[in-house]
């Protein structure tokens, strides 16, 4: 039996969208009864002309977030080169207290190397990255839960730093990682993360989450406390064409088949989608995230609230 309730979500990149569209959709997400909604912490689209429109990340969702009231918000996932982490626990602080304790902290390495190289941002090696997430980390908790906070690593130094008010949650909000690294970055997952996100396929997943267990056991930590979730696009009851268009923007994205990017995704008909639910949640995957782009199709979105989730929350 999972400790964790199965949960759904939808991200919805704020790129070549606009605001009033962005903002009615999670509007009526909220209504629907998912539990969570995500933008991303991009400054230019993504895997599309990045010439394009794409509203900033934090000014988004303190916006969205007075027009929603009940899922948890978050972005998946802040990118942590963007940002000083003294920055971001100020702004986490805050927008906990503006959307009443529903804001998740995701958080990751940064990937996006035309985006740093473009805004004149440190892309840093792989290893830079990861060493300074683990390093913004422990600043990041560190001012949420004391009263100063003084860090000197390689990355970033605070001396006497302070958050006040601190976030509504206690002892803060939750705190999602992104990412599969399984060397290094699972480890900074077992030892920090409230919720860990990935994409990959029920069998990707049953052997990341085992990696994540070894390296619970090494920090002294139950890596079963951590929420896991999924990140995938929804083609739910859609037209063949629309499977086709959908499965093949998955196979370019993720550079595999069709055949293997329909395993990647939440698609077909309620027993379908059902049966793809159960196998995820035997390996211990219980947040469901769908990945959403502009146009949203809101009749599939509601229609998968309406007829999947209230059969998959009684698994």
């Amino acid at each position: 039996m999972s400790r964790h309730p199965i949960r759904f979500g939808l991200q919805t990149g704020q790129q070549n969208v606009d605001w009033m569209t962005l903002r009615d959709f999670w509007q009526k997400a909220d209504g629907w009864g998912y539990d969570s909604l995500w933008n991303f912490d991009h400054f230019y689209p993504i895997f599309t002309d990045p010439s394009g429109p794409c509203l900033e990340a934090w000014t988004t969702l303190a916006a969205l977030s007075q027009v929603t009231s009940n899922a948890r918000i978050g972005h998946l996932v802040n990118g942590n080169t963007y940002r000083n982490p003294a920055l971001v626990a100020k702004m986490a602080a805050t927008l906990d207290h503006a959307s009443a304790g529903r804001f998740v902290l995701g958080i990751g390495a940064g990937w996006f190397e035309h985006e740093h190289e473009s805004l004149g941002v440190d892309f840093k090696t792989v290893r830079g990255r990861l060493e300074a997430l683990d390093e913004s980390l422990r600043i990041l908790r560190g001012m949420f839960t004391e009263e100063k906070t003084t860090f000197h690593g390689k990355h970033y130094t605070v001396n006497g730093a302070m958050c006040v008010p601190k976030p509504l949650q206690k002892p803060h909000p939750p705190i999602l990682i992104g990412g599969t690294g399984e060397k290094v970055l699972l480890r900074i997952v077992a030892e920090h993360a409230n919720m860990w996100n990935a994409m990959g396929s029920v069998d990707q997943m049953r052997h990341r989450i085992e990696v994540l267990h070894r390296h619970g056991e090494s920090v002294g930590r139950d890596a079963g406390t951590i929420e896991k979730t999924v990140g995938m696009m929804l083609c739910y009851r859609a037209t063949k064409e629309r499977e086709k268009v959908m499965t093949g923007i998955v196979a370019n994205m993720r550079q595999v088949t069709q055949g293997a990017a329909r395993d990647l995704m939440m698609v077909g008909d309620r027993d379908e989608c059902l049966e793809r639910i159960g196998r995820y949640v035997a390996v211990g995957v219980t947040h469901f995230i769908f990945m959403l782009i502009a146009p949203y199709f809101a009749d599939e979105v509601q229609a998968f609230a309406e007829e999947v989730i209230p059969a998959a929350r009684e698994m």
